[in-house]
């Protein structure tokens, strides 16, 4: 086992720390966003809209690629990130459909 130097253990923890702080932001800042689009999804059903809107979704993910290259972030993986979110949306979207009509 390697020993650490506790000053560099120290600093690792506390990075580790920050990390493990923005891992809980990030869950519920999605929780929050997922309150939204769970609405959106309800009036989408109650209007009879399809789950899914192409258009939007290809200006949100030019958006937040933007946003990636002005934050230094790889825009190919907030790309990447919103479209798994997005396929996740439309899913919950399709069940809210689904259980609208049963």
């Amino acid at each position: 086992m390697t020993t650490i130097d506790p000053a560099v253990r120290a600093e690792l923890d506390s990075l580790r720390d920050s990390i493990d702080n923005l891992d809980a932001a990030l869950v519920h800042i999605l929780a929050e966003r997922f309150k939204y689009t769970q609405q959106v999804g309800r009036l989408k059903a109650e209007h009879a809209l399809p789950p899914g809107d192409p258009a939007r979704e290809a200006n949100q993910i030019a958006r937040l690629r933007g946003l990636a290259e002005t934050a230094k972030l790889d825009p190919a993986f907030a790309e990447k990130l919103l479209g798994f979110i997005i396929s996740e949306v439309i899913r919950h979207h399709e069940q809210i459909a689904e259980s609208t009509r049963s």
